[in-house]
């Protein structure tokens, strides 16, 4: 019995996402960066990595910033938003140009992104086995 509880739970942890090594983490592809890509000299930059994990992990998710879809990321991918200053909001949803079950799913995770010119702010794409999908500040 204590063996199959061992086994349970080994399962269910590898639910949750894992933060990939640096080398393992590949920009998303020009064709899934959909805004806020062309920079200019007073921006400030949003970077989100998504996490690694099997959670969802044959699905892209969308990221919105200022509710307007930017990109389609899939796991272990980075993308790179240009931004005007200011409090940014960004989100993640379920990445409606799907028209798999991917698309369907029911998420909005939203965090406010305070923003100066000339700064980044880094944001991750994390999945948990309890709390499903979120995006949260990226803290190394």
């Amino acid at each position: 019995m204590r063996s199959i509880c061992i086994v349970l739970s080994l399962l269910l942890a590898g639910c949750s996402s894992y933060r990939g090594n640096p080398e393992d983490i590949r920009p998303v592809s020009e064709d899934r960066l959909l805004a806020f890509q062309e920079p200019r000299a007073e921006d400030a930059r949003i970077v989100v990595n998504r996490d690694f994990g099997v959670m969802g992990g044959g699905c892209y998710v969308a990221i919105e910033v200022d509710r307007q879809v930017a990109a389609r990321i899939g796991v272990g991918e980075v993308a790179t938003f240009h931004v005007r200053p200011g409090t940014r909001v960004v989100g993640i949803t379920p990445d409606r140009m799907d028209d798999t079950l991917c698309g369907l799913g029911r998420l909005l995770r939203e965090v406010a992104v305070p923003l100066r010119e000339g700064e980044t702010q880094r944001l991750r794409i994390i999945s948990q086995n309890r709390g499903g999908f979120d995006i949260v500040p990226d803290t190394p």
